[in-house]
């Protein structure tokens, strides 16, 4: 039963043919066992080659494209998680990296913050140095920022533009170190200095948006190139110039200021608060603290007290609180949050991705009409409104004949020429034509067939509205206007397109000129260039957020160079990631 009668014929195959010829019973059952058997377990039975099995205890050798790989995204983690460098050193990592691949040798941390970071960058970089290269049109944010726990302060430069297909595009250029004195003559040297590595002409930067600051607007002045204020800081001033340095509202936000404090500073008054907001069948909150740069957080403490107001109550019956509201001073913060609710929502609007330099007008319209209406919440703060709209009125004053603005808000299918002042709407057309005909090339910038035929139509009736997003729908429908002749090919795009109804707010108008540049040509052209602009400096803010991440306590010691590195991979690897 061995196979044979010789020792050399000792062998499986004979046997089974033995079984096959002598013994079919035996051959049939087992043919049936051997069906049974899977075949990755029959590949498993193999024997593998003996230096194979030698390399499954080597390590990876540091160019072998598994620990490249590996490397590759140990940096990556790093970079978007906003971890140390001394992460691979930890020994619950080690441990972990040790189990999942233990041919892989951890690279130092050195390695990771001298060479690894530096490659990823520069695969980063190639890519978006291709892309600006290929914009036609470039918009820009920047702003300083200084550091808490260290003393750095740092400039950014983000850009953004519109791609062929009519998708927005943004990128973090730069964020490096600002050092000494930051006047406009080192603002402007700053920003050479960063045009030049990119190579980006001057002529390609359609706007740079920047805060209010006089040596910031000086310095893009200097280094000559068309710049914007960001519209949320100018609406922090104006709240503040219009209602918290009112003397009767700033008192009774300092006494909400003391309460929330208390409240703060306090582990057992805290919570005490909360067991009452269970006893009240509330849902558990806190008091939200106010920060003095930001109007907004003071709009959500407000809110955040007029919504304990109840559990507050209890609390003062039965525990000490520093200070105490009044039922008249409970009645203003109420009425504070419907003035300024507004504002809170349009500062949310314009601060969101696809918010543009399109969005200004149309909302400094909206709001200074909100604000001029009467309303039965204007008890205690009428002062404050009417001196808020003065406010408003003040800080964009001459917004309508800004040209980027102007422009901007023509192209966007969502507002057209339609939230214009009677006296202004016929420029802004003109000034439309005219940057289309300079654009194509299709006229000398003589464009008197711009002109309306019969002036606007009078004002249709409609129900006064109380919020702001019916005011953008009141001034639409006061604002249809008529086709109207036209003698030049730019010209009949422009009236053509100014004559039809405009789309949902709530649309995208970078979707409608995606479908509608074949009808359009030449006005899609210029809407590639003019929609680009950002209505806010909000990029460069959160990408400073983003740096307090990379510069904290812990990392207090890591220089601007490093802390560029990682912010610029961190931000712009989903040009080459599906993130």
């Amino acid at each position: 039963m061995r196979g044979g009668v010789t020792t050399h014929s000792f062998n499986t195959t004979n046997l089974i043919t033995h079984l096959k010829s002598r013994h079919p019973d035996h051959y049939d059952e087992f043919v049936k066992n051997n069906e049974k058997k899977p075949p990755a377990a029959a590949k498993n039975s193999r024997q593998q080659p003996l230096l194979q099995s030698f390399d499954k205890g080597r390590k990876y050798n540091h160019d072998h494209p598994r620990a490249k790989g590996i490397t590759r995204k140990l940096m990556e983690c790093i970079a978007l998680d906003n971890q140390p460098f001394s992460l691979v050193e930890d020994v619950g990592f080690v441990r972990l990296m040790n189990f999942i691949e233990p041919r892989y040798k951890i690279p130092s941390r050195r390695y990771f913050s001298d060479v690894a970071l530096a490659e990823l960058q520069a695969v980063i970089y190639s890519n978006i140095e291709k892309l600006v290269a290929d914009a036609t049109s470039i918009s820009f944010t920047t702003d300083i920022w200084s550091s808490s726990v260290s003393p750095v302060s740092m400039l950014s430069l983000t850009a953004q533009w519109i791609d062929e297909n009519f998708e927005l595009k943004k990128a973090v250029l730069h964020s490096q170190e600002c050092r000494g004195s930051h006047t406009a003559a080192a603002i402007a040297s700053a920003f050479e200095g960063m045009f030049g590595k990119w190579k980006i002409p001057k002529e390609k930067a359609h706007v740079v948006v920047r805060d209010n600051a006089r040596n910031m607007s000086k310095a893009v002045v200097e280094f000559g190139v068309p710049s914007l204020p960001c519209m949320a800081h100018t609406l922090q001033l104006a709240v503040n110039q219009g209602v918290l340095s009112q003397r009767s509202i700033a008192d009774v936000v300092a006494v909400g200021k003391r309460i929330v404090g208390h409240f703060k500073h306090s582990q057992l008054a805290c919570s005490r608060l909360e067991d009452i907001q269970n006893e009240l069948g509330m849902p558990i909150k806190r008091l939200q603290q106010d920060v003095s740069t930001r109007w907004n957080s003071t709009f959500y403490m407000i809110q955040s007290l007029v919504e304990q107001k109840r559990a507050l109550g209890a609390y003062a019956a039965d525990f000490d609180l520093p200070v105490t509201l009044t039922a008249h001073q409970w009645g203003i913060l109420e009425n504070m949050i419907a003035l300024l609710a507004p504002f809170e929502q349009l500062t949310r609007d314009i601060s969101c991705a696809e918010a543009s330099a399109a969005d200004v007008i149309p909302a400094v319209v909206a709001l200074t009409r909100l604000l001029g209406r009467r309303s039965d919440s204007d008890s205690g703060v009428q002062t404050a409104k009417s001196t808020l709209l003065e406010a408003v009125s003040d800080r964009f004053n001459g917004v309508q004949s800004e040209a980027l603005y102007s422009v901007a808000t023509m192209l966007d299918a969502r507002y057209k020429d339609r939230y214009f002042d009677t006296d202004k709407k016929e420029g802004a057309r003109n000034l439309l034509l005219k940057v289309v005909n300079e654009m194509v090339g299709g006229g000398d910038g003589q464009h008197g067939d711009a002109s309306t035929d019969s002036g606007d139509p009078p004002p249709k009736k409609t129900r006064p509205g109380t919020l702001l997003l019916d005011m953008y729908q009141e001034i639409i429908e006061e604002n249809v206007i008529s086709e109207q002749a036209s003698t030049s090919e730019t010209a009949s795009q422009v009236h053509a397109y100014l004559g039809e109804a405009t789309i949902p707010r709530n649309a995208s108008p970078l979707e409608y000129w995606k479908s509608n540049q074949a009808r359009f040509p030449a006005l899609a052209r210029v809407a590639r260039k003019y929609l680009s602009a950002p209505s806010t400096s909000v990029d460069s803010e959160r990408l400073f957020s983003a740096v307090a991440h990379v510069i904290d306590e812990k990392r207090n010691r890591i220089n601007c160079e490093k802390a560029e590195m990682l912010i610029f991979v961190q931000k712009n690897l989903p040009f080459i990631l599906d993130l």
